[in-house]
């Protein structure tokens, strides 16, 4: 199966060893992708405490997927798959935010299935993401928040060559209680990650 992006070596430091540690790519989402994007919708022991923000519809996947394969000019969604069967662990996203009259940038989330957490695979795929949104766009920043109590998601942004840029206080609602966010950009002319 094609890959759609990978790490593409331009300098020693950007190869590193993110290709053969981490072993995923990203795609355009499958029909058979759906169930897995299902189950992070609608269980909130699959979505974890950080991304489960209620009961959500999950035919809304489906119709999204007949209607632009979620690749929107605003918007966007990619299957996180597995190198050695192409099977997809969850999905990184993006969605354009106006930063001023004229100009957006990207903000990008991550849902990976719990049992392939905490193996560089968010990491990894942020990477890729911000990377394919450099080279395929005319963006020049990309942008994540998460909750500040998520240690593991801003280290895993910080790897990926994210920079802490503050806090952004009572933003998101989640669990009965408005949560502070850490924000995360990356601009296109910052180093390459560290491997």
């Amino acid at each position: 199966m094609p890959m759609i992006w990978q790490v593409v070596p331009t300098s020693e430091q950007a190869l590193g060893h993110y290709d053969r540690v981490t072993s995923i790519h990203l795609r355009p989402l499958w029909e058979s992708d759906l169930p897995v994007l299902e189950r992070l919708t609608v269980d909130p022991l699959t979505a974890g405490a950080f991304d489960w923000h209620g009961f959500r519809d999950p035919g809304a996947r489906r119709r999204r997927l007949a209607e632009d394969g979620f690749l929107g000019r605003d918007s966007g969604n990619l299957a996180v798959a597995l190198d050695h069967d192409d099977s997809c662990i969850g999905d990184v996203s993006w969605l354009a935010v106006p930063t001023g009259p004229t100009s957006t940038c990207w903000n990008i989330g991550i849902v990976i299935l719990p049992e392939f957490r905490g193996k560089g695979y968010g990491t990894m795929a942020q990477r890729l993401l911000s990377d394919y949104l450099f080279a395929t766009t005319t963006a020049n920043r990309v942008e994540a928040g998460t909750d500040v109590e998520n240690l593991a998601e801003q280290r895993a942004l910080e790897k990926a060559g994210f920079s802490c840029e503050g806090i952004r206080r009572g933003s998101q609602f989640r669990d009965g209680r408005w949560r502070d966010m850490a924000i995360y950009g990356r601009l296109r002319d910052d180093p390459a990650p560290a491997v």
